[in-house]
C-alpha cells in the first residue's frame, strides 16, 4: 500500500511538473512574439496606470507642436522609458513665438539632428520639483548644456520661459513653460 502511495504521488508531481513546464513555454512564446511585434516602450496598452510623460503630452491640445516634434526627431520611445525625467514642455503659443520658417526647417528630415539637441535641451534626467528648486540653480540636459533656474517666491523660471504648471507622470514630472529654451551656441 505504501508503494502504492509513494507511485501515485510520484505520477502526480511529474504530471504536475511536466504541465507547469508547458505552460511556461507556451507563456514564454506568446511573450517573445509580443515583443518582436510591437514598437518600443510607447506601444505599451496600459490604460490604469498613471501617463507617462509622452502620454500626457499626447493628451494634450496645448502641446500638439511638441508631440510633432517629439515625433520627428524620433524620441518618443526614449521618453516613453522609466527614466525619471524632468520635461520642460513648450505650449503651443510657445512654439509659434519661433518663426514659422525656423520652425519648419527643424521639422525636416535633414535637421532631425538639431531637432534633437533642441528638444533633448529641454529634458533632464531625474526628477525637478519646483518646491525644491533654488534660486541661482543650473542642471545638465541631457543635450549637454545648462538650464539656469531664477526663482522669487512662487514664482520659477527656466532660462527666462515662467513654470506655468506642473503635472507629475510615471516617468517623471512635466512643467509647462510659456517658451523654448535654445541651448547655447557652439564654440
Amino acid at each position: 500500500m505504501k508503494k502504492m502511495f509513494l507511485f501515485g504521488f510520484t505520477l502526480i508531481t511529474a504530471v504536475a511538473l511536466t504541465s507547469c513546464d508547458g505552460a511556461e513555454k507556451a507563456s514564454a512564446t506568446t511573450a517573445t512574439e509580443e515583443t518582436t511585434t510591437g514598437g518600443g516602450q510607447d506601444a505599451v496598452q496600459d490604460d490604469e496606470s498613471q501617463k507617462d510623460v509622452v502620454k500626457i503630452a499626447v493628451g494634450s491640445e496645448d502641446h500638439t507642436t511638441l508631440v510633432a516634434a517629439v515625433k520627428q526627431a524620433e524620441l518618443v520611445d526614449d521618453l516613453s522609458n522609466a527614466g525619471p525625467f524632468t520635461v520642460f514642455a513648450p505650449t503651443n503659443d510657445a512654439f509659434a513665438k519661433v518663426p514659422k520658417e525656423t520652425l519648419d526647417n527643424l521639422m525636416k528630415d535633414a535637421n532631425k539632428a538639431d531637432l534633437q539637441t533642441i528638444l533633448q535641451y529641454h529634458v533632464y534626467v531625474g526628477v525637478l520639483k519646483t518646491e525644491y528648486m533654488q534660486d541661482g540653480q543650473t542642471f545638465n540636459q541631457v543635450s549637454g548644456d545648462n538650464i539656469a533656474i531664477k526663482k522669487e517666491g512662487d514664482k520659477v523660471t527656466v532660462n527666462g520661459a515662467n513654470i506655468v504648471a506642473s503635472i507629475p507622470a510615471s516617468n517623471g514630472i512635466i512643467h509647462v513653460i510659456d517658451a523654448v529654451l535654445l541651448p547655447p551656441a557652439k564654440k
